[in-house]
């Protein structure tokens, strides 16, 4: 019997996006045919059973919003797949106008994009209240149109509810079986720290790296730097001695750091979007056997204290940071039961295996 073909849209992520390619991509190819148009330059593939072609890597932001939602769209009607599942705030109009052509659209919203707006940088402050308001207005008034609203965590969910009642929650939880490699002894570890993803100021880069003047432990970091003052912050500083960077890596090395350390961090800082997120990389701190060192957040308070798996603190200031690394080493045998404490709630219930199951269900009920 021949699969039904699906779609998935993204103009801002790359190929390997572990959301997008190997949570729901992958996890769908078992049922759908599943193709993939995204925009990262490294031409077309096939990768796991998923189709993937590429429109090309955009110039710039204006670039990408003026010409590749185009290129992506045309590639879109070129396929002409019977569900449609798109990524991006800005794909909202290919959305809108594949839905007066009677097709099925799925929305995959992965943030809270009109507070993430409110800590971007490269966008005048005077003019970030006036976008973050503009934006949730279009988000309000289209996505009342389409077949299914997917969402990342409850927070997003429960404010697209009150819009489109075919909104749902799939959390980011992490994929079991990447992580059952780590087998290492916890003794044989080594006493370092380590922090997985974009490395910008609102994510705390800052005061991370601040920390380590009040701690002697070193900071293993991976992922991608936003801009040159922050690569010469962690490469060329008075701590820099002090810490080890990969670059961006891929999901083998990432598992490969994740065992080799004691500790994983997660100190965001305090902003709109920040304080009711599920990033991913807390998710599989815990799963890797590690206590986690997060902001303070209320929500993330009640996973991290909740299952007594780590400490929280104010992410503003470093010592505190610094004073949670230095207990956590210090006292080993309460950070090993952390750590697996930690791993045994996410083999419970923070785990892809059970969120995968609603995404297939809503796809089977549309196809």
């Amino acid at each position: 019997m021949k699969k039904v073909r699906i779609c998935h849209l993204t103009s801002v992520h790359t190929r390997t996006d572990i959301r997008i390619f190997h949570k729901e991509c992958v996890s769908l190819s078992d049922y759908f045919e599943v193709y993939l148009i995204l925009a990262d330059g490294k031409g077309d593939e096939k990768i796991s059973n998923i189709n993937i072609i590429d429109v090309g890597k955009p110039k710039g932001r204006i670039g990408r919003f003026l010409f590749t939602t185009k290129k992506i769209y045309k590639q879109a009607i070129k396929i002409n797949p019977e569900i449609y599942h798109f990524h991006d705030p800005e794909l909202i109009y290919i959305g809108t106008k594949l839905r007066k052509k009677n097709k099925t659209v799925f929305y995959d919203i992965h943030e809270d994009v009109p507070r993430q707006i409110l800590a971007k940088s490269y966008i005048l402050g005077p003019i970030r209240k006036i976008v973050s308001m503009y934006i949730e207005k279009v988000e309000n008034k289209y996505c009342r149109e389409f077949n299914g609203l997917i969402c990342a965590t409850p927070h997003i969910n429960k404010r697209f509810l009150k819009i489109n009642l075919k909104s749902i929650n799939i959390n980011n939880y992490p994929i079991l079986k990447e992580f059952n490699s780590i087998d290492k002894n916890w003794n044989q570890r080594d006493n370092s720290i380590c922090y997985i993803g974009a490395l910008s100021a609102d994510r705390g880069i800052f005061e991370l790296i601040e920390s380590l003047r009040y701690s002697n432990y070193q900071l293993c970091l991976a992922g991608e730097c936003e801009s040159r003052e922050i690569y010469d912050l962690i490469t060329n500083s008075e701590n820099s001695q002090k810490v080890k960077y990969y670059g961006t890596v891929n999901r083998k090395k990432i598992v490969e750091i994740l065992s080799s350390s004691k500790i994983g961090i997660v100190t965001l800082r305090y902003t709109p979007n920040h304080f009711e997120s599920l990033p991913i990389k807390m998710f599989e701190y815990m799963c890797a056997g590690m206590p986690v060192i997060a902001s303070d957040f209320p929500l993330w308070k009640s996973i991290i204290e909740g299952n007594n798996c780590g400490i929280c603190v104010d992410p503003m200031k470093p010592e505190k940071i610094a004073e949670a690394v230095n207990y956590l080493i210090e006292n080993d045998e309460i950070a090993k039961k952390m750590g697996e404490n930690g791993r045994r709630a996410v083999m419970d219930k923070y785990n892809w295996e059970t969120e995968k199951e609603k995404l297939i269900t809503i796809y089977k009920s549309c196809s």
